[in-house]
């Protein structure tokens, strides 16, 4: 599953940077230390970085204006990923898409890893605005800056069959499953690509591995369930999807079980 923006990956360095910075900026003006009783209630030695993405779950405005202050001080690229960070929970995805790839692009003279982390949350962004072309292009010049990140390889993969490029999705899979053969997400996101390409039989030895190695997974029980109706094994369906409500009640797969189990039902009954 896609992750959300909540838990989009901190730039720690740019905290301890800015953190740094600020420290001896504040230990050099006017030639003195600030009084040690102090030190507890002084702003300054407040971490800005991790301030302001603090302020983001709850006050994403404020986060977004403490940020622009910040950068106005010469808070530099954290400052800018803070407001953009904000810019995204505050409802405006491809704004904050556009602004992380442009953080991204200033970001020329960091390690790749950094850059590619924030095109990363680019990507997300794009696919929350429903922009999957522009969120494809993002995470691909992610993956060419870090080519072994299997993460970034998996959000590919979730992009491409979101927009039905569904071998391509498989091939991004394969290349993580030949380097992690154990990562049962991916088992089962490969799972899904095959049972839409019709290759049943590949669906099913993946959806087995899967559950061989986490046996509770509910996507891979919902995914299995799906696989049973489709061969009329409703009452297995069923149990598939019930074992999918044990183990993830309220979130999106035990949601998605449930609209399933009713749609047998109603099948059933005759009703729609």
């Amino acid at each position: 599953m896609m992750r959300s923006a909540s838990t989009l990956v901190v730039l720690a360095v740019f905290a301890a940077t800015s953190l740094a910075t600020s420290s001896a900026q504040h230990r050099e003006a006017g030639g003195r230390k600030t009084p040690a009783v102090l030190q507890g209630l002084d702003l300054v030695d407040v971490d800005p970085y991790a301030r302001c993405l603090d302020r983001i779950a709850t006050a994403p405005l404020a986060a977004f204006n403490e940020a622009q202050a910040w950068r106005a001080r010469g808070g530099g690229d954290a400052a800018r990923h803070c407001a953009a960070l904000a810019i995204l929970a505050g409802g405006d995805a491809a704004l904050a898409a556009e602004e992380l790839e442009a953080l991204a692009a200033a970001m020329r003279l960091r390690p790749p890893g950094l850059r590619a982390q924030v095109l990363a949350q680019a990507a997300r962004a794009w696919t929350a605005a429903g922009r999957l072309a522009k969120a494809q292009a993002a995470i691909s010049v992610a993956i060419g800056l870090m080519p072994g990140d299997l993460e970034l390889r998996i959000d590919r993969a979730e992009i491409r069959a979101e927009l039905g490029a569904l071998w391509e999705a498989v091939d991004d899979l394969n290349h993580v499953l030949e380097r992690a053969s154990r990562r049962a997400d991916a088992l089962v996101m490969r799972a899904a690509a095959h049972r839409r390409l019709a290759v049943i039989d590949l669906a099913a030895e993946d959806l087995s591995r899967a559950l061989a190695i986490a046996p509770e997974h509910p996507e891979a029980w919902l995914e299995r369930g799906i696989l049973d109706r489709a061969a009329g094994r409703l009452d297995a369906a069923r149990g598939a999807w019930i074992r999918v409500l044990a183990a993830d009640p309220d979130g999106p797969a035990g949601e998605a079980a449930r609209g399933h189990i009713e749609a047998l039902e109603f099948g059933t009954t005759g009703r729609k």
